[in-house]
């Protein structure tokens, strides 16, 4: 069975792809992420709100969303 991941306003992915939750503020995050979008890899969740965490997936995909790490993590507690 799946189990889904709220990362913020309605968007859901697969909680047993996601390799890492990161914050979005470290400069080599911010490199990752134009990278990522650079080369399509990027999708963006945030529904026009600020980035603040990073969802790193194991396809190599990068999700920005508008939610604190550590507010996804403990979505992933309570489900």
């Amino acid at each position: 069975m799946q189990q889904f991941l709220n990362v913020g306003y309605g968007n859901l992915v697969n909680a047993r792809k996601v390799v890492s939750i990161i914050h979005f503020d470290a400069a080599p995050v911010k490199r990752m992420v134009q990278s990522a979008k650079d080369n399509g890899m990027a999708i963006d969740a945030t529904c026009g709100r600020k980035t603040k965490s990073v969802v790193v997936m194991d396809s190599g995909h990068i999700l920005l969303s508008a939610f604190l790490p550590e507010t996804i993590s403990k979505k992933v507690e309570n489900e």
